[in-house]
């Protein structure tokens, strides 16, 4: 059994069902190995795509999600997307190829301090020496990436652990046996090779079929009682959702029905967003920060006061603040909360929703000037949202697309202003319905992400929403798309230009140096990678188009829909630091 097999089986053992990678020398055991396990291998034309991909298959799953990448710069390439699954903390293990164990640091091919370079991004990182290191680490990646506050995790894995024990042997006899007439330095090497091997593949036994098991850390009592005190007694409680709500994926409807109970006004940001559905009396979609500085309670599950609160100076000093979160540091980030539960926010909130009283007070004049704002919004974009002369109103088609959407619908979100002007106007429909990068704010993620949702939930109708700077980095995995039978709706908001940037840089600077871009025609591009291509040039083809898309993609087919944008003033000032 070589180390490709006994990863393959670890992997199988824990319910891993997909491997994202590029091929490599290095690591093409791993992947056969996975193949052979009824892992599902999914190569794809970037490493960094393969991590997104895995960073995704962990939000959607809840089981760490594993890539697999060649040495050097088959790793450096991964460093955007392992930091982004970092921020995001999802669970994610990368399996790194690197140079045969006896090569290290003498100019072998592709060979960096790969450990040294990875581990400020990762929770832990480890490298294995042995064949039977294997097991034992590759267990402990996959326990490590999800406890906790999760996040990635990298295991480096030597080629001469993971090719047969008679192949490695033929390699290194190669390379050491000694000439005729030999000295005594030739044979010492010669010697020393073969103790190597004899301790390299000793004791290498079958990896068992234990899947680790790893348990969301549980509430304090007191912090419970002491939360379900105050939202009992408070008249303008409000709560805020992120993403880390979402960890523990298997009790999604439990924290639904828990906010239910609860019965206080909501803010779903993040992977949260879709918790509620569509139009759900509880959630409030616009004018946070005023809400936040009227509330007299505010609870944030999984939301840490940086930049996004404007680092706490959303919420007035004054009032008390209930924050749960994984990550003590991220508890108490820029606002020290009265009630800090160091837990999981899922399991917080269900335990809250137990214990709080059925007597609150009359909380029907909140309600009312919460959503007397939202309407107010609301109206504001249905004004904006009209067809425009030239080109795409971005609005419009948002509003469009949102119409589009079916109840069973995904939407993965990668790009700058069309993506955040979409997110003013599009209601995901269910919970898990909705994938962003995060707060790292990373380009570049959709495809991966596309690619994974896909697979994860392959009778679902997905969209997948590019700015054109974003379709930059995703382009080419349209290829992979047809490759794997990925079927989805991704549309372009085509304004040629780094819109959200340029818009404050030429009022500012005057300058709109490295923002234009071209109106290119991504949708051939599309069509000469083997996608289908559509175009939109005015609002008024937007219902048809979308449309027919909606129908290739139902029969397998990937479709790019290129939306020729006209100029939006939409998100004026949106800049954060």
């Amino acid at each position: 059994m070589n180390g490709g097999e006994i990863i393959g089986r670890v992997l199988r053992a824990q319910g891993v069902r997909f491997l994202f990678t590029l091929c490599g020398g290095h690591i093409s055991p791993i992947l056969v190995g996975c193949k052979a396990q009824g892992i599902r291998v999914v190569d794809t034309r970037h490493e960094a795509t393969a991590v997104f991909a895995a960073d995704a298959v962990a939000r959607l799953t809840g089981i760490p999600g594993v890539a697999a990448v060649t040495a050097g710069p088959g790793l450096t390439n991964t460093l955007t997307a392992v930091q982004n699954a970092r921020l995001a903390q999802s669970p994610l293990v990368l399996l790194g190829g690197a140079t045969a164990t006896v090569l290290r640091g003498r100019g072998a091919l592709q060979d960096i301090d790969q450990m040294s370079l990875i581990r400020s991004s990762v929770k832990w990182a480890a490298q294995a020496k042995r064949v039977r290191d294997l097991e034992p680490l590759l267990r402990r990646a996959l326990r490590v990436a999800a406890e906790g506050t999760p996040g990635p995790v990298f295991l480096e894995c030597p080629v001469d652990l993971l090719y047969d024990e008679a192949l490695v042997r033929q390699w290194y006899v190669a390379k050491s046996t000694p000439r005729p007439g030999a000295g005594i330095g030739e044979h010492a090497i010669a010697a020393y090779l073969r103790l190597h091997l004899n301790r390299q593949f000793a004791q290498v036994h079958a990896p068992s079929e234990v899947a680790e098991t790893i348990t969301p850390p549980s509430p304090q009592p007191s912090d419970v009682a002491a939360a379900a005190q105050r939202i009992a007694t408070a008249q303008r409680p409000l709560m805020v959702i992120g993403s880390q709500a979402m960890l523990d994926v298997g009790a999604v409807s439990a924290l639904r029905a828990a906010v239910e109970q609860l019965g206080i006004p909501v803010y779903l940001s993040g992977m949260a967003r879709g918790l509620l559905g569509a139009n759900h009396p509880l959630q409030m979609r616009h004018k946070r920060r005023d809400a936040l500085r009227a509330a007299d309670l505010v609870i944030l599950a999984g939301v840490p006061c940086d930049f996004r609160l404007d680092y706490g100076a959303h919420i007035r000093p004054r009032t008390p603040v209930v924050a749960v979160n994984r990550n003590r540091h991220d508890l108490r980030l820029n606002r020290r909360p009265q009630v800090g539960a160091v837990t999981d926010a899922s399991a917080f909130l269900r335990a809250v929703a137990q214990a709080a009283p059925a007597s609150v007070p009359d909380r029907t004049p909140w309600f009312g000037e919460l959503r007397e704002r939202d309407t107010q919004r609301e109206s504001e974009i249905s004004a904006q949202a009209v067809p425009s002369d030239s080109g795409v109103n971005p609005l419009a088609l948002c509003k469009q697309i949102d119409g589009e959407l079916a109840d069973d619908s995904m939407i993965v979100a990668d790009g700058g202003d069309f993506v955040a002007t979409a997110s003013y106007i599009l209601s995901p429909r269910d919970a898990l319905s909705w994938l962003d990068p995060g707060v790292f704010g990373t380009l570049g993620v959709g495809a991966g992400f596309a690619l994974a949702a896909k697979l994860c939930r392959p009778e679902t109708e997905l969209w997948t929403l590019f700015g054109d700077g974003a379709l930059g980095y995703s382009l080419m995995e349209f290829d992979t798309f047809v490759r794997h039978g990925i079927g989805l709706v991704a549309v372009v908001g085509n304004d040629a230009c780094w819109s959200q940037i340029a818009r404050e840089q030429v009022e500012v600077l005057k300058d709109d140096v490295g923002c234009p871009l071209r109106p290119s025609d991504y949708h051939a591009a599309a069509e000469g990678l083997g996608a289908k291509g559509l175009v939109i040039r005015n609002d008024g083809e937007s219902a048809a188009v979308l449309r027919s898309a909606r129908e290739l993609a139902r029969a397998g087919q990937p479709v790019l829909v290129n939306a020729l944008l006209g100029g939006s003033d939409f998100r004026k000032g949106s800049i954060s630091m």
